[in-house]
């Protein structure tokens, strides 16, 4: 099966496979570096309040009893899919 790329991935492809892609001395280094600013930013919670209507809650909670999941993991996951438009809302 053939991965459909996006048009950042195919210019990613095409830089590397042209050439163009060059090495940098220190690559463990920045390899080291850049993954732990990838750990640092996927760590960072910040706490929120939030008013829910009771029946809303009791429902969530249902769903997230029955995929043997939080509740709190359910909306983290909905708030995260929504700001990077993978979902989309009707308000």
């Amino acid at each position: 099966m053939q991965t459909k790329l996006t048009q950042e991935e195919e210019q990613i492809v095409d830089y590397i496979e042209n050439g163009n892609a060059k090495s940098i001395e220190n690559v463990k280094e920045e390899i080291t570096r850049f993954t732990q600013m990838a750990k640092e930013q996927t760590s960072k919670k910040k706490a929120i309040s939030i008013r829910l209507s009771e029946s809303d809650l009791y429902l969530l909670k249902k769903k997230a009893l029955a995929a043997g999941i939080s509740y709190q993991n359910i909306i983290q996951s909905l708030i995260h899919q929504y700001t990077h438009d993978k979902i989309k809302a009707s308000l």
